[in-house]
């Protein structure tokens, strides 16, 4: 089993989720700009606590069984301050999800924190396809996924914190990603 690193991109620093994050996931992510596209479990409004709840009793917990590989995103300038969270999951059709506090979006981080944990999907774990699904709405999230070089495979209708909407899954291939990313003695 091998569990989440810590890991560097060129502005962020990725840490292993701990349960020390919950207070400040508690401060930053229930706002409708985060959670709006996000799955219908999440709860709306988020009730104090839900984020020591996720935390502790969903994150960690399949971090510990190897089902799941979680981060924070943190600015290296400033690694005390969580703007987002980004995980990898052992999930058919569902296997990365992040969020992003909105005044760190439009800044080409996502890419960056997706790039690392795609990497370490891939050539650490050697897994052969990763899919993610979002909203068809998210056009940021679509973006990065097409900037990325994965290709939508399937749409369904799936709910949402707002609402039903149309859900895409995308996906890409190990073959696919060393091609686009060749593994370098800096990547491994």
């Amino acid at each position: 089993m091998t569990a989440a690193p810590e890991l560097h991109t060129e502005r962020l620093l990725l840490k292993p989720l701990s349960p020390d994050d919950a207070a400040q996931i508690q401060r930053v992510f229930p706002r409708w700009e985060i959670v709006r596209y996000l799955v219908a479990t999440i709860p709306w409004p988020y009730p104090a606590g839900a984020a020591h709840d996720y935390v502790n009793n969903v994150a960690l917990p399949a971090a510990a069984e190897g089902r799941g590989w979680f981060w924070t995103l943190r600015r290296r300038e400033t690694p005390e301050t969580l703007i987002g969270v980004i995980c990898l999951l052992d999930e058919p059709d569902n296997n990365r999800g992040f969020w992003l506090a909105p005044e760190e979006q439009h800044q080409g981080l996502m890419s960056e924190a997706c790039r690392a944990v795609n990497d370490f999907w891939f050539n650490v774990l050697d897994r052969d396809v990763l899919r993610v699904a979002k909203a068809r709405a998210n056009t940021a999230s679509r973006r990065l996924s097409e900037k990325s070089g994965m290709r939508l495979i399937n749409v369904q209708k799936k709910q949402y914190v707002c609402g039903e909407l149309d859900s895409e899954v995308w996906e890409m291939t190990r073959d696919e990603w060393r091609t686009r990313y060749p593994v370098t003695p800096l990547s491994c």
